[in-house]
């Protein structure tokens, strides 16, 4: 059982959360960039952790392409990514908004308006890649509609603050659980949905090869699409070179349910799909995947061999 959260603890983070992005939005961004370093330096060197699980799942994803020190950098690259990203989260709301977010934002939009104006319903499939957060404040500036998936955080006050800014420009969030009826009325009256599609899902997830490893994986989202007729689009949201605040906007695949319907195990055939998309992403681009989430933490269990009669 756990235990009782503190009210004055959570509300005292919460503020503390506030002051640093109050304090991100006085500073240039080169000196902004320049914190975020020094905070992927410290972070590197106290999260013993999760550094290691980084090293670890790289070493498997990359068998004998890196050398120890190239690991090494590899890993260092990837939480200077991810401080960058809090400093260009923290500045979104500034700096895109439906006049000048094409200055930070490349995307394909005809694409992305035969997608949205084909009269069908959408599923949009991403990953811990990139910018994922832009993703859904972008498409929204874009003009398009859409909800997305998250498990809410466990401390309220900075759960409603992390909502009020992903629903700023029209989206709006769905709990992981709970809102499945909702998820299916969404596509049922033809709107878009945005899901994470490289989450750990337990010993009774759906294993698929991702970096030649058996990775659990919801099943939900090849159900939802072949039960809904729903196109899935992965996309990635990638950062693009050292320029602030520049990224692209990647559609990776557009899946088609007609094309695996009625097939003999046909949501494994799309969530494989859609999990080999996310992969390519990542390989063009490894250090901005979160290499220090578990996304391999359950495995499938070994069949004990039959005895004989």
């Amino acid at each position: 059982m756990s235990r009782p959260r503190s009210v004055v603890v959570d509300y005292l983070v919460y503020l503390l959360v506030r002051l640093l992005v109050a304090f991100i939005q006085l500073l240039p961004y080169e000196t902004a960039c320049q914190v975020a370093a020094g905070l992927a330096w410290l972070a590197y060197h106290v999260d013993r952790r999760h550094r290691l699980v980084a090293a670890e799942n790289l070493r498997h994803a990359f068998p004998g392409r890196y050398s120890e020190a190239e690991l090494d950098a590899l890993v260092r690259a990837v939480y200077r990514h991810f401080c960058t990203l809090v400093v260009d989260i923290i500045r979104l709301p500034r700096k895109l908004q439906p006049n000048t977010w094409r200055r930070h934002v490349h995307m394909d939009e005809p694409h992305w308006s035969r997608l949205v104006l084909s009269g069908r319903p959408l599923l949009i499939v991403t990953g811990h890649f990139g910018n994922w957060e832009m993703g859904g404040y972008a498409i929204g500036l874009l003009g398009i509609r859409s909800c997305a998936v998250a498990r809410p955080l466990d401390n309220p006050f900075l759960d409603d603050y992390l909502r009020r800014f992903r629903e700023r420009t029209g989206q709006k969030l769905l709990a992981k659980k709970g809102d499945f009826d909702q998820m299916e009325a969404i596509l049922a009256h033809g709107g878009v949905l945005a899901t994470l599609g490289d989450q750990d899902a337990g010993e009774r997830g759906l294993f698929v090869d991702f970096f030649g490893r058996p990775a659990s994986t919801h099943k939900a989202i090849a159900l939802l699409a072949l039960e809904h007729k729903v196109p899935a689009v992965v996309v990635g949201v990638a950062k693009v070179g050292s320029n602030p605040l520049r990224y692209e906007a990647i559609i990776e695949d557009v899946i088609l349910p007609e094309e695996h319907e009625g097939k003999p195990d046909a949501v494994r055939a799309m969530t494989q799909r859609f999990t080999t998309a996310l992969e390519r992403l990542v390989r063009r681009h490894p250090e901005q995947y979160f290499w220090l989430h578990r996304r391999w933490k359950h495995q499938p269990k070994a069949r004990k061999p039959r005895k004989s009669a």
